[in-house]
């Protein structure tokens, strides 16, 4: 019986070539594709230079080598370094060179704003191969777990009563230490105790320090960037907040990481960024309610950005004739008129909500207070600066085809996050600090896009020049 066996002893003729090793279809030479059609010097990539010694690795190279390795799932710098020895399709996008961890470390430190870019490159591809639509987005966000151990994570409340209970302890301790000096001649030594729980002391002090200097009530002394978020389970996990834009393709058009733990405020930022990458934002644009906001509502509309955001159940009252939404502001006037048809009137300003404030003065004798309040001053209503956008706003959320847009938030927007997620297996950060993290979430949305792409190149729909 004849069995195959390999020959190790087979001599070649002629050389194989590297070009013949892997198939014409095949995602490293798509990889090798788009970064060949990049400007790299406009990107502004940086390589380090050596004057002596072996040659610098070219930026494309390094980039070819983060790109595949992100479409394969392959996100650290020692799995790099090992699949660049051991699999075909990086042996041929290296040309058979070995970039080590070191060097692929170093060159992801030093391009975190410039691998930003490479993800607005992939949307320009995108929207250039008419795969980009504009009439209708979405914008969520989601919770990644950082990097940092929750062990390091300290709580004011908790520090705060660590601290007294120190001083008590040092306290204590100093008493005894006087008194053995009083009954013992020559030095006294401190007990160990004594400097460990100073030490700790002066470590806490600081840790307290540095939330006063962040304004927060929690902090990781491992990855003081990193923020107590909501993420799984009811659970306040250590994260970041991952934010995209995305199109109805699945495309992601505008990317961004933050620390700040909440939603709102977020919207016009990302919409702006889509607009940079796009050169114009959706005709419609959906969230869910976590960015709802007068704040938000006001400055999409003062931009010209058409938004559709998820609103509260309280938008649309369920038998109450006195809900908020029932009272009509009277600009002519400067007054609300309540549904009973009496006047409130202006008496100030909320300055942190930048809204006016309008009381009713005839509540006692009102016969529908006790539907209306149980304030003793009676009803009052606040007016905020962008009222208007507010009504427009929930007017819109009224008419059926906008509620069948909003509708379609989840099922474009929420898809992309399970495949970075379930996919592409990454629910947490490898890397500590908001701009490496920036840095890593931005190869990932790039990665997304450059999947998508890849189905168009291998039918011939896009080609890199």
């Amino acid at each position: 019986m004849v069995e195959i066996r390999a020959d190790y002893k087979q001599q070649f003729l002629l050389p194989p070539a590297i070009e013949d090793w892997i198939g014409d279809d095949h995602p490293a030479r798509f990889i090798g594709d788009f970064v060949d059609s990049l400007d790299l010097r406009e990107l502004t990539f940086k390589v380090r230079l050596v004057e002596q010694g072996r040659p610098s690795y070219g930026a494309d190279l390094l980039l070819k080598v983060w790109l595949y390795g992100f479409m394969e799932n392959i996100r650290s710098s020692r799995k790099l370094e090992k699949a660049c020895r051991n699999q075909m399709g990086f042996l041929w996008l290296t040309g058979c060179n070995y970039p080590d961890h070191n060097t692929l470390w170093r060159f992801f430190r030093d391009n975190r704003e410039a691998l930003g870019k490479v993800f607005k490159k992939s949307v320009k591809v995108a929207q250039g191969a008419g795969m980009v639509g504009l009439r209708l987005h979405a914008v969520d966000g989601t919770k990644i777990l950082s990097v940092c151990s929750p062990r390091h994570g300290v709580h004011r409340e908790g520090v705060q009563q660590e601290l007294f209970d120190l001083d008590i302890e040092i306290e204590a301790m100093m008493s005894e230490v006087e008194k053995r000096e009083g009954e013992e001649q020559g030095e006294y030594r401190l007990p160990e105790k004594l400097q460990d729980a100073k030490e700790r002391r002066r470590v806490i002090a600081e840790a307290l320090q540095e939330m006063e200097k962040a304004e927060r009530d929690h902090l990781n002394l491992a990855e003081s960037e990193a923020r107590m978020m909501r993420i799984e389970k009811g659970r306040n996990r250590w994260a970041y907040n991952g934010q995209t834009v995305v199109d109805e393709s699945g495309l992601i058009v505008a990317e961004a990481v933050t620390n700040q733990e909440m939603d709102g405020g977020l919207l016009v930022p990302m919409l702006d960024e889509a607009k940079e990458n796009l050169g114009e934002v959706a005709e419609e644009t959906v969230a869910d309610a976590g960015y709802r906001g007068a704040e938000t509502l006001g400055r999409a509309e003062e931009k010209g950005y058409e938004v559709l955001i998820a609103g509260h159940s309280q938008d649309v009252p369920k038998g109450n004739l006195f809900h908020v939404t029932q009272f009509t502001y009277d600009e002519s006037r400067d007054c609300c008129v309540c549904p009973a048809g009496k006047d409130l009137e202006y008496v100030g300003k909320d300055k942190e909500r930048d809204s006016r404030i309008y009381y009713c003065q005839d509540s006692d004798d009102c016969p529908l207070r006790s539907q209306c309040t149980r304030a003793k001053r009676g009803r009052k209503i606040k007016i905020s600066s962008h009222h208007r956008a507010l009504i427009r706003q929930r007017e819109k959320r009224q008419d059926p085809e906008k509620q069948k847009a909003l509708g379609r938030r989840k099922v474009i927007v929420e898809p992309v996050f399970g495949w970075i997620k379930h996919n592409m297996g990454f629910r947490r950060w490898t890397v500590k600090g908001l701009d490496n993290v920036r840095a890593q979430w931005s190869l990932l949305c790039t990665t997304v896009n450059l999947k998508k792409l890849l189905g168009h190149w291998q039918e011939g729909r896009i080609a890199f020049s």
